[in-house]
This record gives C-alpha cells, structure tokens and sequence, in this order.
C-alpha cells in the first residue's frame, strides 16, 4: 500500500524536556490510523509536526511525499486539520463558518458555493445552516468542525480526539462519516481515548511518555507475546456486586491482572487457576452464581500491559 504519511525518528524538545522522542511510523493511503495514548504522552504535539504547525527538533516527516520542514505550503494544500478545541466562530452562523472557512484556502464564487453545499449535505448541518456555531450542541459542532476542514478538499485528514465529550450515538455517527471518507479514498489519522473507536482502525499506534512503543494491526497486537505470557489465560468473569469480586480476585493466588469492563471483570490467570476455585472466592465474599468463560485480549489489555512494562524499564532504567 502506497503511503501517504511517513516519520522517521520524529522528535520535538521543549528545552530540556522531550514531547515527541524518535517516533518512526507509516500510514497507508485510504487507511484509518488510531494514534493512542494518555494525556501528555506527544499526540497532539506528534499532529502538529506534521501539519507543519511545529518544526521537528530531529527526525523527518512526509506527508504525500512532501517534507513537513521544506514543502508547508504544498503539504496546507493536501491536509485538514480538525484540533481538540475546535477553529470554529462562535458568533458566526453555520452557514457564516462554512464560507469563511472556505475563503481561508482560496475557495471563491461557484466553487465555494458548491463545495459548501457538498459539506453542507454529507454531514446533514441543513437543519443549522443559520444557527450560530455557539448554540449548536457537542455532536453538531464536530459535524461543522469536519466540515470546515473538508472544505479545500483535502487528501489527508487529521482529527484530535474528535469524539471527545459527545455522546454515543454522536460518537457512532461520525466514524459512520470517517468510514466514508476512507472508502473513498481519503487517509485519516485519528487521535482518540476510546479503544471502541481504536478497534475500528485498520492500525494503531501507542504513545507511551514520547516514545511510540507499539504499531500494528489490532488484531495482530493481541497476539503479542508479552499480551500473552505463557502458561497463562484471560478469562471474562460476569457477576453481582463487581467491585467486592475485584477485590477479592486482587487478594486470588494465580490471579495476575484483574479489571472492571461494565458489569463482568477481565482476568489474566495462571493456566492452573480453575474455574471453581473462582467460583469458591467470590463464594466466601458472598456473591453468588458467576458466569466464567475464556476470552481473547482487548487493546486495553494490550496497552495497559505495554505500559507497565514500559514503566517497569523506565524505572530500572532510573
């Protein structure tokens, strides 16, 4: 697959300390990349870079096989950028956002009007078109913050955390828009909290303290060695009362991991560990009845085990 972004040891330093340490990673042409990892981990600063907004400290960066540092003005043509805070005008109306947002890349007369109208409709804001940007609500401001930045055109599409704070039905709505950007041949490069929204990338990255430890295919991330250590099992335990459980598989000899998901609980156990010893624990803590059975890993479970043993050598290391 041709690729559309290419870095190669990317770094930025803030004086003496490092946002983005040596980042090296490839994004194909028409993908979905899911770029993961906390807060104040380099994702943001990693976008920037290369939109051309901040210039790498070190390291290379190429978007459409132009270079972010050399070739800005070319790379403003291909790329848009939707940022966490949203370049929207409060003030101005949809309609008003839509038009100046256009301007901005040189979009004038017919060709303005058209492209407008072609926004307007693949993210249905008709029923907003003169609603202030202000009094719109989470899901529709991201709607025209999409738009806004599809107005020239662009062949590769950046989002920070795009579904931040919206609700669920919102969330679903816009990955329907994205899937259909990426069908049609548009690459994207999404930064996101949600491993619902990371599973649905054709590969994601994690960025663990500046440093991008994992990148890959999901499903070949689960089947990591280190996801999966030998002689061990995970198992999804469904029961009342989930948080006593917690703590009383936490206090379980053979149990390495265990984690809330919704009402059940995610366990990582020794191959030994059986069934009725589980169902004999949650026993003496008075729960009754659990439903057991063996499970896969989830990227949680890929990235919360990659960051505890990256932290584990950090702090060897120190």
């Amino acid at each position: 697959m041709e690729a559309m972004i290419e870095c190669e040891g990317l770094t930025k330093r803030f004086g003496n300390f490092t946002a983005v340490d040596h980042v090296s990673l490839s994004v194909g042409k028409g993908s979905i990349f899911g770029f993961l990892g906390p807060n104040g981990s380099g994702k943001s600063t990693v976008i920037r870079m290369l939109c051309g907004i901040l210039e790498p400290s070190e390291g290379t960066a190429r978007i459409g096989g132009h270079d972010v540092v050399r070739d800005t003005e070319s790379i403003k043509d291909i790329i848009g950028y939707m940022s966490q805070k949203f370049s929207l005008y409060d003030e101005l109306t949809v309609d008003e956002n839509l038009i100046f947002a256009g301007k901005l890349y040189g979009l004038r007369g017919r060709e303005l009007t058209q492209r407008r109208e072609e926004m307007v409709a693949i993210t249905h804001l008709r029923p907003y078109i003169n609603q202030r940007a202000g009094l719109l609500s989470g899901g529709w401001r991201q709607r025209l913050a999409m738009a806004c930045s599809l107005m020239h055109r662009p062949t590769v599409l950046f989002l920070d955390e795009p579904t931040a704070g919206i609700d669920p039905v919102a969330r679903r709505e816009l990955w329907d828009l994205l899937f259909g950007f990426a069908a049609e041949g548009m690459t994207l490069f999404v930064t996101t909290h949600y491993m619902d929204e990371a599973e649905r990338c054709d590969h994601v990255g994690y960025i663990y303290m500046s440093k991008l430890i994992v990148c890959g295919e999901p499903d070949e991330l689960k089947h990591m060695p280190e996801v999966n250590p030998p002689g061990t099992r995970r198992l999804d335990v469904t029961c009342d009362h989930v948080t006593t459980a917690l703590h009383a598989m936490h206090n379980m000899p053979g149990v390495r991991s265990a984690t809330v998901f919704g009402q059940s609980m995610h366990l990582l156990v020794d191959e030994n560990v059986r069934r009725a010893e589980i169902d004999e624990k949650l026993r003496s803590v008075g729960i009754g009845q659990a439903d057991i059975h063996e499970i896969g890993p989830s990227l949680e479970d890929v990235f919360v085990t990659l960051s505890a043993k990256y932290a584990g050598e950090e702090k060897k290391a120190a």
